[in-house]
């Protein structure tokens, strides 16, 4: 586990920025999908409907929208970039990194460092924190990370407790001096020893593809949802109020909730167990399903733009995912 308060002359954040694409697949599609009731859909997940990408989009190009958005917001060209972070599980392709094909299609230039990160549905919070701590000591100023996945093209049809939760999109963040909001502090764990609740075993070094493998659907997504419902009772929650704590501030000072959108239900819970009051948590799970990665830039986009952050609120994000891990954020709007 790491911690880090925000370095000296930290950045923070100039502008948001969001995309999904516009391929709806409300309820009844996934009833006829899956077999399983719209009603029981809801009823499980809070979802009534998510995106998925069209079959000429794959996630840089959903990455490249979001990215755009958030540079027109902070009012920063994509050649002011010294730094672009993706956080993704679903990429283009092994290799090269996803971040690198957004850096040219945005038209970054070709000194921009660009990487990707892969802490699965986390993965958003931890590229947030390196890039943070990488401009305190790069002479760029500026650092675009964005949080993108595209979960249809890793589903089984045939699991319908996974396949009726995810949706696909993108959001993104300009990091810079000053910023409407300013990071306060960070904290990272990983929890390797529960890194069989999710994943997917195909495709990797240890399981390379083969007829085999494609035949027992070992490339599809895989998740343990009692194993995760227990991991974010017994480690997130828990995690959360130790951070909270550590950082002196109280559960009631926390103006908004920007928790990781796996699932309506779970999100209830999350904040029954917090004491958050149910109005301070933002939301998008109910028109965007989990969109992994990018479920909490997305929601942070949408809560920003909606007006309702005033300057001096506190911004808590929070979210965790396959390794397992869990990544905390807290922002203080300005």
């Amino acid at each position: 586990m790491i911690t880090c308060g925000a370095a000296h002359g930290a950045r923070g954040v100039l502008g948001t920025g969001s995309y999904v694409p516009s391929r709806v697949i409300n309820n009844k599609d996934m009833s006829s999908l899956v077999g399983v009731s719209e009603e029981a859909i809801l009823r499980k997940t809070g979802i009534r409907e998510r995106r998925w990408a069209k079959p000429e989009e794959a996630t840089s190009d959903l990455a490249v929208a979001a990215g755009r958005a958030a540079l027109e917001q902070a009012g920063i060209r994509a050649s002011d970039l010294g730094l672009i972070i993706v956080a993704t599980s679903t990429p283009d392709s092994p290799q090269p990194a996803t971040a690198c094909v957004v850096a040219d299609e945005l038209g970054a230039g070709n000194g921009t460092a660009a990487f990707d990160v892969n802490s699965v549905c986390s993965g958003f919070t931890f590229a947030l924190s390196v890039a943070e701590r990488m401009l305190a000591d790069a002479p760029a100023d500026h650092a675009l990370v964005i949080g993108a996945d595209v979960y249809s093209r890793i589903l089984s049809p045939t699991d319908r407790r996974t396949t009726v939760l995810f949706g696909d999109g993108a959001g993104a963040v300009v990091l810079g001096p000053g910023g409407r909001h300013r990071m306060l502090s960070t904290r990272l764990a990983s929890f390797g020893t529960a890194r069989e609740l999710i994943g997917v075993p195909g495709g990797g070094s240890r399981m390379p593809a083969t007829e085999e493998t494609l035949r027992e659907g070992k490339h599809y997504f895989s998740m343990n949802g009692r194993g995760v419902t227990e991991f974010v009772e017994t480690q997130v929650v828990p995690g959360i109020e130790a951070f909270l704590a550590d950082n002196g501030v109280r559960h009631d000072e926390i103006a908004h909730f920007v928790p990781h959108q796996a699932n309506g239900r779970l999100l209830e819970s999350m904040t029954g167990h917090l004491g958050i009051p149910s109005d301070r948590l933002a939301t998008t799970v109910t028109r965007y399903g989990n969109t992994g990665a990018a479920s909490v830039p997305i929601t942070l986009d949408h809560l920003a733009r909606s007006g309702a952050v005033a300057a001096g609120d506190l911004v808590l994000l929070a979210a965790f995912g396959g390794g397992m891990s869990m990544g905390l954020t807290l922002l203080r709007a300005g």
